[in-house]
């Protein structure tokens, strides 16, 4: 079926929405219904046959967690039909938007979308009508091999399916995760998926920058502006202008650095060392820290205001030892990779060695595999590699293991604080949220973690 012989319902609260979907889609569609409603969703069902539901992951209750949209999801598919539904979501419920895909979502969109897009995905969507999610549909790969970021676990297909969400738009991403788990990859698939992937991509170690060095390295200098200043040269955010620059490491930044960043992100300019004149930039903002969320939110340490404007997504990528079977997915990848580096066939992996690797805790994760790897196809002489091959590096220390009684404690105190909170303010989630300290968008995460 084309998307012009389609009949469409559009389920959203917000009356703006309403009206920009049913303008967008009247000249392209047969039928275009529209309701603020969800409790009209049954009735609307058994008058009509729809393509493509649309459906809003928040509408205005008590609480508005996502789970709303998750709760309507499960009746359109209880109904029996075999219409596509397509949530809509903002940033800061992409984990309950993939959720929902889980749920049996064929896809969702983000707000504000591009037209071109939801049309793109609308015309998807009537074309697999009532096959599931597209995720489903496309059987998700192993990775993103085109970056070599592989992963068949859980958590990694959820973070593909994040970064080919989020990457088209240009909200700031701050990517978390132990050192080693693969955050630059990361970083480089979300420019690589990215409306500015012909743009430069600028990588810099903020954490390894001196406080002398911080504003040059970033802002430029002009000749003369210190000592070793022998021309004028331009700084990593003018570099990248129109593409993406990822600050590694931004956790270990100085509160002074801190708040020179805020500033060049708020102007969307920069000013070169010894010069008065600013300089427009166009950049997307990546960053990556292997400090916890919870130590960046100590003020003492890291600026809110600054954790704010880079975190407007969030991705988590999980330590190498919680990824089960991916960690053979990768083995079996380094030793083809570094067989072809280094010339030599291509060895197994056998079942002592297998069971070596899955035993291991891996506190280097991924690069410690890599390196491990990297050794004994190099030293090995015989075809299959064994568990006296596999050698790991004396240098990296166990990870804390935290307490789970102390972690389930904490999260305990904190579901019951945010539901006082909200029981205090009779369930404005703008007051409650202001009294907490963090945002609408950071009480939203904390709602649907702990299914309030």
């Amino acid at each position: 079926m084309q998307l012009k012989n389609a009949s469409i319902l559009v389920v959203d609260d917000d009356t703006d929405v309403l009206t920009a979907v049913r303008l967008l889609l009247r000249p392209q569609v047969k039928e275009v219904v529209t309701e603020k409603d969800p409790e009209h969703i049954p009735s609307l069902l058994k008058r009509h046959a729809f393509d493509v539901i649309m459906l809003d992951m928040n509408f205005k209750s008590a609480l508005n967690t996502g789970n709303e949209g998750i709760y309507w999801l499960r009746k359109i598919k209880e109904s029996g039909t075999d219409a596509s539904v397509i949530m809509i979501t903002a940033y800061g419920d992409i984990d309950l938007a993939i959720k929902s895909l889980k749920e049996g979502a064929f896809d969702f969109v983000v707000k504000p979308w591009h037209n071109e897009k939801l049309l793109t995905i609308l015309s998807d969507a009537v074309g697999k009508k009532g096959k599931g999610s597209k995720a489903e549909s496309n059987n998700r790969p192993a990775g993103l091999a085109d970056v070599a970021l592989l992963g068949e676990s859980e958590a990694m297909q959820d973070i593909f399916l994040k970064i080919k969400k989020v990457a088209p738009t240009d909200a700031n991403i701050l990517i978390l995760g132990e050192n080693g788990t693969g955050k630059e990859l990361v970083a480089k698939a979300l420019h690589q998926y990215s409306l500015r992937a012909n743009k430069p991509f600028v990588k810099v170690d903020v954490g390894a920058l001196t406080e002398s060095l911080f504003e040059s390295e970033l802002f430029g200098h002009k000749k003369g502006a210190f000592t070793d200043a022998r021309e004028d040269r331009a700084g990593r955010f003018e570099t990248a202008n129109g593409g993406t620059v990822f600050l590694d490491e931004i956790g270990n930044i100085t509160l002074q650095q801190q708040s020179k960043l805020l500033s060049v992100l708020q102007n969307r300019q920069v000013i070169r060392l010894g010069s008065n004149e600013p300089v427009n930039i166009d950049v997307r903002l990546l960053c990556a820290t292997n400090v916890p969320l919870a130590e960046l939110a100590n003020e003492a340490r890291f600026r809110k205001d600054l954790i704010y404007r880079i975190n407007t997504v969030e991705i988590l990528i999980p330590p190498l030892r919680k990824r089960g079977n991916d960690i053979i997915l990768l083995a079996k990848h380094f030793t083809g990779v570094y067989a072809n580096k280094y010339m030599k066939p291509v060895p197994e992996l056998g079942k002592s060695a297998l069971d070596k690797l899955m035993h291991y805790h891996f506190p280097g994760n991924v690069r410690e595999l890599q390196y491990a790897i990297e050794r004994a196809v190099i030293m090995a002489d015989n075809e299959v590699l064994e568990s006296q091959d596999i050698i790991f590096s004396p240098i990296e220390a166990a990870p804390i293991e935290t307490s789970l009684t102390e972690e389930s404690n904490l999260e305990e105190l904190e579901k019951i604080t945010i539901n006082r909170v909200l029981q205090k303010h009779d369930g404005n989630l703008t007051r409650a949220a202001k009294e907490l300290g963090i945002t609408r968008t950071a009480l939203y995460r904390r709602l649907g973690k702990y299914g309030l």
